[in-house]
């Protein structure tokens, strides 16, 4: 698959957005998708907002390998990072953000309350790329469902600031990727769904995507579909032949079949599988 340049004007703009409005905030809550936790962290997001105090929010991680997911955590947290699993649109885990918020913050917050300051509102920035699941999570915390949540990319088109219960303020922001894609990240990020399908070949994703799991989780194609772990187009030709992907004259609809594929593994009916490794 070639590098792909997914980088339309309002990501450009939005980058700008967040640098400018950082001051404005006591800590960024970056969101990463759990299956592919190297892949779906912003270079970019890691220059802009280094000075500050930041969590990372593991979302998607029933979908996610448990121990691949301990082992990124590990990971970042040696980088200075806060780490919390959740999924977002169950509500799982999403209770801890905020307390891991305030830990991170509790010289400043002690600060502030003597100098009398301690009603100040806690104010956090919820970056992530596209289709990570910042409006679930911004849903869940404000309780309201003031966002609007698609399973597309690109739907929160500016930033706003939100308030929780407890009063604490938070900036919600447009999912944003970086100017280049390698190609490493740009399939993965496609696989899960950060990428529009609009602007990738759907059997091509569809058969690296299988190769991948064959070479990762080999048992994981036997146990879906019921096909040896063969080339790539090979198992989706069997998956499609299995499932009935067929069009007339017996020809198998690879189209049908890698959208079937694709879907599969965006809801977890494959396995729990991380594509990103250590």
């Amino acid at each position: 698959m070639d590098n792909i340049n997914w980088y339309p004007g309002h990501m450009r703009k939005t980058e700008r957005q967040i640098a400018k409005d950082l001051s404005l905030v006591d800590a960024v809550i970056e969101i990463l998708d759990a299956r592919i936790p190297r892949s779906s962290k912003n270079p970019d997001m890691e220059r802009i907002t280094r000075a500050k105090p930041r969590v990372l929010l593991f979302n998607k991680i029933d979908l996610a390998d448990p121990d691949l997911s301990s082992k990124w955590a590990e990971f970042y947290k040696k980088q200075g990072y806060k780490c919390v699993f959740c999924d977002c649109r169950s509500g799982k885990g999403v209770n801890k953000v905020m307390p891991a918020v305030r830990e991170l913050l509790a010289d400043k917050l002690n600060a502030r309350a003597a100098k009398g300051m301690g009603g100040m509102a806690v104010r956090a920035l919820v970056a992530g790329i596209p289709n990570v699941g910042k409006s679930s999570f911004i849903n869940r915390v404000v309780g309201s469902g003031k966002t609007k949540v698609e399973d597309r990319p690109g739907v929160t088109r500016e930033n706003r600031w939100l308030t929780l219960p407890d009063g604490t303020e938070l900036m919600d922001t447009p999912g944003i990727l970086w100017p280049k894609l390698d190609e490493d990240s740009g399939p993965k990020l496609a696989f899960t769904g950060a990428i529009t399908d609009r602007i990738t070949d759907t059997e091509e994703l569809a058969v690296k995507l299988l190769e991948y799991v064959r070479d990762a989780y080999p048992e994981c194609i036997g146990a879906r579909y019921g096909v040896e772990a063969a080339s790539g187009f090979e198992m989706l030709e069997a998956i499609g032949r299995r499932r009935g992907c067929m069009v007339k004259g017996g020809e198998i609809d690879t189209l049908r079949a890698s959208e079937l594929v694709l879907d599969d593994f965006r809801g977890g009916k494959i396995g729990r599988i991380t594509l990103d490794v250590l």
